[in-house]
């Protein structure tokens, strides 16, 4: 089975945070160039959401509002996942894990944007996540935001 996707037209200003994103990750060695695939996904820009404010708006009534930061690359895996073979290896409830650090003296939070990033992808598998942008195809070498057996993978 193969999906190729073409790449949909972005804005100027979309453009640029596609361009930056794909330089970081092409620094840090998350990704590579390549030119053919039968795997290949499409990039989405959307807002990346930061917390809740409140307004006040003409009937001076204060209004809770999620505020937009900013905008991230989202590439769409969904043909991707629709023909991957789930993994339904069981997340643990945030509740329990609560109440399992409740005592301990001492806890860290890990970094899951840097998590993601150090599980490696089978050299024979690294095709399927190609993606395309305006400025070419790549494909990454670590696992990327977006699969659907990606969560489980990290949790295991």
């Amino acid at each position: 089975m193969t999906s190729i996707e073409h790449q949909w037209r972005l804005n100027p200003n979309l453009k640029g945070v596609v361009k930056k994103e794909k330089m970081k990750l092409l620094v840090a060695g998350v990704i590579y160039a390549i030119s053919n695939s039968n795997w290949v996904s499409h990039v989405h820009v959307v807002p990346k959401k930061g917390g809740i404010t409140v307004i006040t708006n003409e009937k001076n009534e204060l209004i809770p509002t999620r505020t937009v930061t900013g905008n991230r690359m989202c590439i769409d895996f969904r043909k991707l996942n629709a023909a991957t073979r789930k993994d339904h290896f069981p997340l643990p409830f945030i509740d329990q894990m609560l109440e399992r650090l409740a005592n301990h003296p001492y806890y860290s939070f890990l970094d899951g944007y840097s998590g993601f990033f150090q599980i490696r992808i089978h050299p024979d598998d690294q095709e399927k996540t190609t993606f395309t942008c305006p400025y070419g195809r790549f494909a990454y070498r670590r696992m990327p935001f977006g699969l659907c057996n990606a969560p489980a993978t990290f949790q295991c």
